[in-house]
């Protein structure tokens, strides 16, 4: 038997990719399968940023690029963040990456090993964990509850500061949740983070342009006392449709900066160079196709919200941020794994379970608005009818 290192022992995975191929599964054999697991865009990626990706390629961009990315790139990036948060961004502080992922990746892996503490967001993207127990770190949740909108409480996570505690890290707006947490909440951590000015944040904005109701993003590039130490986590694939192409970036302090350059020439090398002029294309050219895709989130939203609602032993909150509603089911009597389980064999829906974001996910499903008003009222639906037939069966 080989004998591979015990990190591999601990790594988890992302379910959702699970759920995903067993709903394809379920589809090719006939199973008429509405999925409202996965958290990518049903939209297309809009014309003129897919023109820009052949272009380039009948222009011959066929080569390496720098590690970090292609400079004009890089330059887009810097003036697209400094617009939208205030901060003033260099290039050289930008690293183009092929997926947000990759930015959480190279991030834990800086700072995670044997002793350290690393703080993240529960229930939360399951990468953020898996990664952390990898590292050998010791992953530390901060909870976010319903009860607070779904937002981190600034007092409950400086309490869980140690000093073994190397990275702190956030998401605003939230997967799974949907939860935005406020200017004001964001404030009050800022200030108590003075006290640990060796703690490094990682803040994963990934949804930032997907907000609601009038609310403003609030980025935490946008704190000067703090900027020297957050690492800004975004990309194209939500807010372009651009899952696909694989295509993220990060803004990191001056200092770490060649850390993660020499991460890229170990590993990924570059992304590939006409995905980069797509990106370029997407961040300068019109911004219309972005408005609609989230102004149609708008709409869906209301609509899950409003079904879920009417089901008995459901309640769902309204999500602010992303594409996501992370309605309670507590009171129908089933635990959230087995009941994404059974919605997805009997009754065609796909959904991911709670718990697969996190021990404080239980109690929860998440749906993905990222489908057609028309199938996600299907899809509530059947779920209303399934819980109804079965509601009892817990």
């Amino acid at each position: 038997m080989f004998q591979t290192v015990a990190n591999f022992d601990r790594i988890g995975e992302e379910n959702a990719f699970a759920v995903l191929a067993r709903a394809t599964d379920l589809a090719r054999q006939g199973r008429d399968i509405i999925n409202l697991g996965i958290g990518q865009p049903d939209f297309k990626t809009p014309e003129h940023i897919v023109e820009a990706a052949v272009k380039a390629l009948r222009d011959g961009e066929h080569g390496y690029t720098p590690a970090t990315g292609i400079l004009p790139l890089r330059e887009a990036v810097a003036a697209d963040v400094a617009k939208r948060t205030g901060a003033p961004v260099s290039p050289d502080n930008v690293v183009v990456v092929p997926g947000g992922k990759v930015t959480m990746f190279a991030a834990i892996l800086m700072f995670g090993e044997p002793g350290a503490d690393i703080l993240y967001p529960d229930p939360g993207f399951p990468i953020y964990r898996s990664m952390i127990e990898f590292t050998g770190a010791n992953p530390v949740a901060v909870p976010i509850r319903e009860e607070n909108g779904f937002a981190f409480s600034a007092e409950e996570t400086l309490a869980l500061i140690t000093p073994k505690t190397r990275l702190i890290i956030l998401n605003s707006p939230a997967n799974p949740t949907g939860g935005v947490t406020p200017k004001s909440e964001i404030d009050k951590l800022v200030a108590g983070l003075a006290k640990w000015p060796n703690v490094a944040i990682m803040s994963d904005e990934i949804y930032g342009q997907m907000i609601y109701d009038g609310l403003e993003h609030t980025s935490l590039l946008s704190y000067p006392e703090i900027r020297d130490r957050v690492i800004l986590l975004d990309g194209w694939s939500k807010t372009y449709a651009m899952t696909g192409w694989r295509m993220g970036y990060s803004v990191w302090p001056t200092v770490l900066v060649d850390k993660v350059r020499k991460l890229a020439v170990n590993c990924w090398s570059c992304v590939n160079a006409p995905a980069q002029f797509a990106g370029l294309a997407a961040l300068t050219g019109p911004q219309d196709a972005v408005h609609a895709m989230v102004a149609e989130f708008d709409r869906r939203r209301h609509v899950v919200v409003e079904e879920m609602n009417k089901i008995s032993g459901v309640s769902c909150a309204t999500p602010k941020g992303a594409f996501y509603a992370f309605p309670n089911i507590k009171a129908t009597g089933w635990k959230a794994k087995p009941l994404a389980s059974a919605l997805l064999e009997q009754a065609g829906v796909a959904t991911i379970g709670g718990p697969d974001f996190g021990i404080h996910g239980e109690g929860y499903i998440r749906l993905s608005y990222a489908n057609s008003t028309e199938n996600i009222r299907k899809a509530i639906a059947r779920i209303d009818e399934f819980l109804q037939a079965n509601i009892k069966a817990a």
